[in-house]
């Protein structure tokens, strides 16, 4: 439908219906024509009627999400199907603007120095219960994303705030985080330690506020349902059926609601299968879709206007290093390391425009001292050695006692990307290794219980970035953070995160940086696959969609329908 030829036909089709209806007219009579004329009106009426994608007349959107969102608790969410859906309904202290600037969120102003950040709410920031935003909302939220017994396993993004890391490892109250509240519309943050990037940080979904006695009301099933959430972002959510739709209606209480221009945005299908996301666009009934390798002939044929977006994301196999696990000896590692083949994967398995070749945890968007990182430190190449591999494989079998290898459990995502690549790894383990891989598919939500407790030996994950600065990767595989589901544990890495994080001197940082990507690869902690492009086609009528590299993507709080757009 994004193809003016589109509206060609339906032109010719009308224009076909009338020069029928003059040729009757002679025969028939002036009735017949009458009531000829009536049933052509509703035909061409029909045909004519919004086709479900966008209707300018309510101000909706109709989309798809991939995945059903396993967590709109912010405290706990970990993943970007949630994220993008928390994103569009509530708000932090700062907030991106469509041109991925820092703004002001529910914070009017604020100051930050080397170990305070103090932020002024603005009167205006209300819950969609209209019961205005205050620090404490903040405060609750920090505390409870930081109790232990919480398992957040995002708390590690607040350990920049005073006393954060000790209260999170049990040896302090939540009580003792380094925040206050002066009064209701003031929050004073106590920093551990200085830090270059704190305002982008605040504009994470971590640092949302939560309304203590509305989280309480919810009896533990806070975020689970639409009616279990309080908003303070430019959408509610009107309705949720899980596993089906999710639909947003724009939140009369928000502070900046007469600027945002969207009434409604209908998730209406909540699939995982790329054939199905394409007949929903060519159908009309979806104004985004996402191109899998076999949509692309359809979109070249239909004429569509394919757009290109690089995320920011990097796609990667994690090896599990816990002691019961197989995949904790270097020397398998590195046999599976050594057979490798990132370029192949993206040009002749994935192929799909914007996807990358990568041979690193960094991605090439993030910048270095002068220039970008991976220009400045590009990463050790490590060359395809087959008959190395099948050394060290062998290496590897007498160190762990084997007779015989056992197959070994490449946990995946359940969709046709995730089945090709994984297929793809299963070959070529076999075939250049000998190596049995059993694939284990799970649904969105199921694979990520089966990450967080380890049940893996590999599974194929990825990372985007939560903030613009290299540590948002650097600190992936510090052994404190809950991201790393397979618990690769370094001291020598855990002490240059620690540096980075407390250096205010870039040089000094990025070498820093440096000798993490030099450990990944020498440890082997992971088999670099390739960074992520979205290749996406979206109705011509809507317009303001923000792609972004951090937070919530797509971003449709800046939308707007235009109605005669070709």
């Amino acid at each position: 439908m994004a193809d003016v030829i589109i509206d060609e036909s339906s032109f010719v089709r009308s224009a076909g219906r009338q020069l029928l209806v003059y040729g009757i007219v002679t025969v028939l009579g002036f009735a017949l024509l009458m009531w000829l004329l009536d049933a052509l009106a509703s035909l061409v009426g029909s045909s004519s009627e919004t086709t479900g994608a966008v209707d300018a007349a309510t101000g909706t959107i109709t989309l798809y999400l991939d995945e059903e969102p396993p967590q709109l608790d912010s405290t706990l969410a970990t993943d970007q199907v949630s994220g993008r859906i928390i994103g569009h309904v509530m708000e932090g202290l700062l907030r991106k603007d469509e041109l991925g600037n820092i703004v002001g969120g529910v914070a009017e102003s604020w100051t930050i120095d080397a170990d305070k950040a103090v932020f002024n709410l603005r009167a205006a920031a209300r819950w969609s219960d209209g019961k205005p935003v205050t620090a404490h909302d903040f405060i609750f939220a920090w505390q409870r994303t930081l109790d232990p017994a919480t398992a957040s396993e995002y708390a590690f993004i607040l350990y920049y705030i005073k006393n954060a890391e000790a209260i999170n490892r049990g040896e302090m109250p939540p009580t003792a985080l380094g925040v206050s509240a002066p009064d209701e519309r003031t929050l004073v943050v106590e920093l551990e330690r200085p830090v270059l990037f704190f305002d982008k940080l605040v504009s994470f979904p971590t640092y949302y506020p939560v309304r203590e006695d509305f989280f309480k009301a919810t009896n533990g099933r806070y975020g689970a349902d639409a009616d279990t959430l309080l908003y303070n972002g430019p959408f509610v959510i009107s309705s949720w059926v899980h596993g089906a739709s999710l639909r947003m209606d724009r939140n009369e209480s928000y502070w900046r609601r007469d600027e945002i221009r969207l009434n409604t945005i209908n998730w209406a299908y909540i699939t995982s299968d790329a054939n199905a996301q394409l007949n929903f666009f060519k159908d009309g009934k979806v104004a985004y879709a996402g191109m899998a390798p076999e949509s692309l002939s359809v979109a070249l044929e239909n004429r569509w206007h394919l757009r290109q977006f690089q995320d920011g994301g990097v796609f990667f196999i994690e090896f599990n290093h816990r002691p019961n696990r197989l995949t904790r000896n270097l020397h398998l590692r590195r046999a599976l390391l050594l057979v490798n083949n990132s370029s192949e994967l993206v040009n002749k398995v994935t192929k799909l425009p914007g996807y990358l070749p990568t041979n690193s945890l960094f991605p090439a968007f993030l910048d270095g001292l002068h220039d970008k990182f991976r220009r400045e430190h590009p990463a050790k190449d490590v060359p395809i050695d087959v008959d190395q591999a099948r050394r060290e494989l062998e290496l590897a079998r007498k160190e762990l006692g084997l007779e015989k290898w056992p197959p070994l459990s490449l946990l995946t995502g359940d969709n046709p990307i995730a089945n090709l690549q994984s297929e793809y790894y299963q070959s070529v383990f076999k075939d250049k290794l000998g190596l049995d891989v059993r694939i284990d598919r799970q649904i969105f939500k199921q694979r990520l219980q089966k990450m967080t407790s380890g049940d893996f030996d590999m599974v194929m994950a990825g990372w985007g970035p939560d903030y613009e600065d290299l540590l948002t990767f650097g600190d992936f595989f510090a052994s404190w953070n809950l991201n790393n589901r397979g618990r690769y544990d370094n001291p020598e890495y855990d002490a240059l995160v620690r540096k980075a994080q407390a250096s205010l001197d870039q040089a000094e940082r990025v070498e820093l940086f440096a000798r993490m990507q030099d450990i990944i690869v020498d440890d082997a902690v992971i088999l670099p696959n390739y960074e992520k492009g979205a290749s996406f086609v979206t109705d011509p009528r809507l317009k303001g969609l923000v792609r972004r590299v951090v937070g919530a993507d797509p971003d449709y709080t800046y939308a707007w329908i235009e109605e005669s757009a070709q």
